[in-house]
């Protein structure tokens, strides 16, 4: 009997949100080599919301200085961002992230690998992508997963345009996620 994670196809660009459960559910049905799934669910942020408890009690950021200073985006100069719609090439970006899940693969020891990503008119608090990894072992996984996300970040071709009071503006790639893609040993295409 086949799985059905074999007819599951890897990448999925969409306007319609996904169900986290229903989607690891299908990655890892009926494979019992599966010892651990791995899951990164990204959502639209409202960049308004009160900093985080780190932030205020002025901790450092992870990536070093505190989290307003290293990361521009974090506060957008104060403007409110009522919403965030995605644009990207049909047909191109698929083949990039599947390119990009191919490396994954000859990197890591992985069996199964679904990248959701959506497009359109997202609002603070929505799901925007989804990338679950299965592997016989979770540290397998979590790399792969990390990877994954560190080369959506900067490789895949989607555009993003945030809704201000001022109007509307394109978000710039940001130097950390170029850093993080760095440390696999790649160089950004944006650098």
């Amino acid at each position: 009997m086949q799985n059905a994670r074999m007819s599951l196809p890897r990448v999925s660009i969409q306007p319609h949100d996904f169900d986290l459960s229903a989607e690891v559910a299908a990655l890892r049905a009926g494979d019992a080599r599966v010892g651990a799934v791995c899951a990164f669910v990204g959502t639209v942020r409202d960049r308004n919301w009160p900093p985080t408890l780190a932030a205020a009690q002025g901790s450092p950021h992870p990536d070093g200085g505190d989290a307003a200073r290293s990361d521009p985006a974090a506060h957008r100069d104060g403007a409110t961002v009522s919403s965030m719609e995605l644009e990207h090439y049909p047909g191109m970006t698929e083949k990039a992230i599947e390119a990009m899940i191919d490396e994954a693969l000859r990197r890591f020891d992985v069996l199964g690998v679904r990248v959701i990503h959506r497009v359109g008119l997202l609002q603070p608090q929505d799901q925007i992508v989804l990338v679950a990894v299965t592997s016989p072992h979770r540290g397998e996984s979590f790399q792969a997963c990390e990877f994954l996300m560190d080369y959506l970040k900067t490789q895949a071709p989607f555009w993003k345009k945030e809704q201000t009071p001022e109007g509307a503006r394109w978000v710039d790639a940001r130097v950390s996620d170029d850093a993080a893609l760095a440390r696999w040993g790649i160089q950004a295409a944006n650098a």
